[in-house]
């Protein structure tokens, strides 16, 4: 039996294994093999190496170092923090409405009748009167008479502002007289001299009150004193008692002007209260 030609185990008569073609394909495994491992083992070698490269830039240090060689724990509390934050800023309370009319140096906003009586109809609750004339004076004695003259100049009256009112033949003249502070004012409405001057015109007669038993009041708010007189515009006398119309006028009168006082006092503290708002937001940062 015959393999072919070139066969491993041809040889003289085609039965004698070739021991020498063995021997040499023996050897020629053996050299790949050893190649093999060679291989393997530099590739292994490399993985190794990259292990350990990415290990050193991992820990901050050369291969091996200690663990003193990253960032301490108060390295990591000095990392800035992944939150925004904003400064404590905190809003004050809303301003006081009586402060802004019992201190002069808050009391800035523009005092004439057309800022203090902005209205030409005075409306206290069902009760509404046409407004007939206004006066204001850096003279205070010039509007009022009797006792109140002493008065209003002794304690520094700094401005007198008048307005009528009228309805149905009965009237009422307001009279706000300014000071420095309210302790002047409170003096002032102390003394009781209310003898306020009537301001005539618009209908309501020049002898309005003049020569004629009206009803007259005073009072305070903050550092304005203020005053009514009210009667009837025909010349009769206001009685002792039983007659309503004079009486209705006064204290309405008296109501509306205190109102509108307080309502100074309220509007300057309200436009305070609005540019704190607007200092506290600048300082916060939330109007950018």
């Amino acid at each position: 039996m015959s393999f072919g030609q070139g066969g491993p185990f041809d040889g003289p008569g085609g039965s004698t294994p070739d021991w020498a073609a063995l021997a040499d394909e023996s050897e020629a495994r053996a050299r790949r093999k050893r190649w093999l491992m060679i291989g393997g083992g530099a590739v292994a070698a490399l993985a190794v190496a990259g292990i350990v490269a990415v290990a050193v830039m991992n820990s901050g240090g050369p291969a091996g170092g200690t663990a003193s060689a990253r960032p301490t724990a108060s390295a990591q509390t000095a990392l800035p923090d992944d939150k925004p934050s904003f400064p404590d800023v905190s809003v004050p309370p809303p301003p006081n409405p009586q402060d802004y009319i019992s201190d002069p140096k808050k009391d800035t906003a523009p005092l004439t009748p057309a800022t203090l009586f902005p209205q030409k109809t005075m409306v206290v609750g069902e009760h509404s009167y046409q407004q007939t004339g206004t006066a204001a004076t850096t003279d205070c004695t010039a509007g009022v008479q009797g006792g109140l003259v002493s008065s209003l100049s002794h304690h520094g009256c700094k401005q007198l502002l008048r307005a009528t009112y009228a309805k149905d033949g009965v009237a009422v003249t307001i009279g706000v007289a300014v000071f420095e502070s309210p302790a002047l004012a409170t003096a002032v409405m102390n003394e009781s001299k209310p003898n306020l001057m009537p301001l005539a015109g618009g209908g309501v007669p020049a002898d309005f009150c003049q020569g004629s038993k009206c009803r007259m009041t005073t009072n305070a708010t903050g550092r304005y004193a203020y005053f009514t007189i009210a009667g009837f515009t025909n010349g009769k006398d206001v009685a002792a008692g039983g007659e309503t119309q004079s009486q209705q006028i006064s204290r309405d009168g008296g109501a509306y002007v205190f109102t509108q006082i307080n309502q100074r006092g309220k509007d300057q503290a309200a436009k305070a209260a609005e540019q704190q708002l607007k200092e506290a937001q600048r300082k916060a940062g939330r109007t950018s």
